[in-house]
């Protein structure tokens, strides 16, 4: 297979962060987004290349007995991951261009940093060299927000790197017992051996190991206190980043290992009581953040609760363990991050004008706005899913797949549905506030942040303090992406069913490389049999 894209996808971004640190601040910008389009013009090259029945793999360099090797590959679940990290990142560091003034070439530096192990985990196919990508994510974000983030800033960067590496710890131990029982660590044996040859015991305490480095990431309830406080004082490029992607990388590990490692058995599902109560941690999640997220003066900090709920959703489908919940779970992972990193966007370009996110503070900025507050009402419908747009079929594959598993049920599945409810009574309290209602923002100019109308022209009427061309630009593509997926949710559905078929049944023993030559040597049938009707109605490759 062609390895190429593979490292040219991690070793761009990784020379395009050595060099940035190393210029001036009017450059490194400019710099930084040149590189991070680099980086989604390779991942799409990979994505067109697995579409096209041929893809990408590497294997390589084992370390001594270990055996920890350099593997890296896609499918049909990681390329959609791929994609979205490789979309945010280059309108990220263009958001940034407004907000960030000092150590540019630093911050930038910083931000192609963060790309590198982001990638690595979606492409990892070796646990160890999984966990080190997971695991480097926290430094980069770490400097990201304690240097440039908001007043509280180091207490909000040393409580996400605490929780969230130590959190870690626990998958770390978790993997290392993996890979000594399978004399390996490569994700396909190891998965093989944990189904056919670990006691209950041992999946019992390695599936706690996994899911508890990987709820904290996630955030799921009531391991998720770090967000809130990482979210509000985080620059905002570093927000969109940690809502559209770090996120994921919690919910991808319960996919790609909590999951088949602990509760995939020839028997059926292994721990169901387990189940329910990750479960029924799901569900409080999604009332209890739609309640802390109503009640929110800091429109930054009511997204970020947002998101404690939206993941709830997005666990639930997964753990429903049923095709219609875990297509549910990856497609929410993908419309999560476009729609929650667009509200972040659209909050951020208020707070560069007007210096705050108090929503008492801000009122009626349709009148003055109405660009952005087109904007802003168009991706809160996509958060609150808005039938049409990408928000809703997430949403409802996942309340269906718990309404119709086996292991959770109709009393998941409908308290699940009453979070649908509150997430559009937040949001539409939240827009109604800040975008409609009698003009009040502060008066920058005077620094009166209790001041009512700002900004008038001789005549007293408001000066428009509209959103320009950069900031359109920025968010036009989320707004098209958004839209598209909401009217073809199936790109994204269909392709993935056989992988995600893969995960739900016991392992074969084949190791990653052995499949993709499976794959590569089947394709030419696979992509006739795919042809017109198929069984996905695509022409991708069958990957088992």
């Amino acid at each position: 297979m062609n390895a190429a894209p593979l490292i040219s996808i991690l070793a761009i971004p990784l020379v395009g962060a050595i060099v940035c640190g190393l210029l001036t601040d009017a450059v490194a910008k400019y710099w930084a987004a040149f590189v991070s389009l680099a980086t989604l013009v390779v991942a799409i090259v990979i994505g067109v290349e697995l579409a096209h029945g041929t893809p990408p793999a590497l294997s390589a360099g084992h370390i001594g007995a270990i055996g920890v090797s350099f593997s890296l590959g896609v499918d049909s679940i990681s390329i959609w991951l791929v994609l979205l990290t490789a979309f945010l990142m280059p309108l990220s560091i263009w958001a940034s261009y407004r907000g960030i003034k000092v150590r540019q070439n630093e911050y930038y530096a910083w931000m192609l940093a963060l790309l590198v192990p982001m990638l690595g985990v979606f492409l990892a196919k070796d646990l160890l060299l999984f966990y080190v990508f997971f695991e480097l994510t926290l430094v980069p974000m770490f400097f990201l927000i304690g240097i440039w983030g908001g007043a509280d800033r180091r207490r909000a960067a040393a409580k996400f790197f605490l929780f969230t590496f130590t959190g870690g710890v626990f998958t770390l131990a978790a993997a290392i017992y993996l890979g000594m029982q399978a004399g390996t660590f490569d994700i396909a044996t190891i998965i093989y051996h944990a189904q056919h040859s670990l006691s209950t015991q041992a999946r019992w305490w390695v599936a706690l190991g996994l899911i508890a480095g990987f709820a904290v990431k996630t955030p799921l309830f009531p391991v998720h206190t770090w967000l809130p406080l990482a979210h509000t004082e985080a620059p905002t490029a570093g927000s969109v980043i940690l809502a559209g992607v770090l996120l994921k990388l919690g919910t991808y590990g319960l996919l790609r290992l909590a999951v088949p490692i602990g509760f995939i058995d020839a028997n059926g599902a292994v721990f169901p009581t387990l189940i329910h109560w990750i479960g029924a941690i799901c569900i409080i999640g999604v009332i209890y953040g739609a309640l802390c997220s109503w009640v929110q003066p800091d429109i930054k900090k009511l997204v970020a609760y947002s998101s404690v709920s939206h993941l709830g959703f997005c666990v639930l489908g997964l753990f429903a363990l049923n095709d219609i919940g875990m297509q549910g779970s990856v497609l929410y992972m993908v419309n999560h991050g476009l729609s929650t990193g667009a509200l972040f966007l659209v909050i951020g370009m208020v707070y560069d004008r007007y210096h705050t996110r108090d929503i008492n503070q801000l009122s009626g900025l349709g009148r003055i706005m109405p660009v952005l507050a087109f904007f802003w009402i168009f991706f809160t419908m996509a958060s609150i899913g808005l039938p049409g747009l990408n928000g809703f079929w997430s949403e409802f594959l996942t309340i269906l797949g718990a309404f119709t598993s086996s292991h959770l049920g109709p009393t998941f599945g409908s308290i699940a549905a009453l979070g649908v409810i509150l997430g559009a009574v937040y949001m539409l309290h939240m827009a109604a506030r800040v975008i409609f209602g009698p003009l009040k923002v502060p008066d920058v100019e005077h620094g009166d942040s209790h001041g009512h109308t700002a900004h008038a022209d001789g005549h007293g009427h408001p000066v428009k303090n509209d959103i320009g061309w950069r900031e359109i630009g920025i968010l036009t593509p989320i707004a098209i992406a958004i839209v598209i997926l909401g009217v073809q949710p199936g790109l994204i559905v269909n392709p993935m069913r056989t992988s995600l078929e893969d995960i739900r049944t016991p392992a074969s023993g084949m190791t990653f490389a052995q499949q993709s030559h499976r794959t590569g040597a089947s394709q030419e049938a696979t992509a006739m049999s795919n042809h017109g009707a198929g069984r996905d109605g695509t022409s991708w490759p069958a990957e088992r």
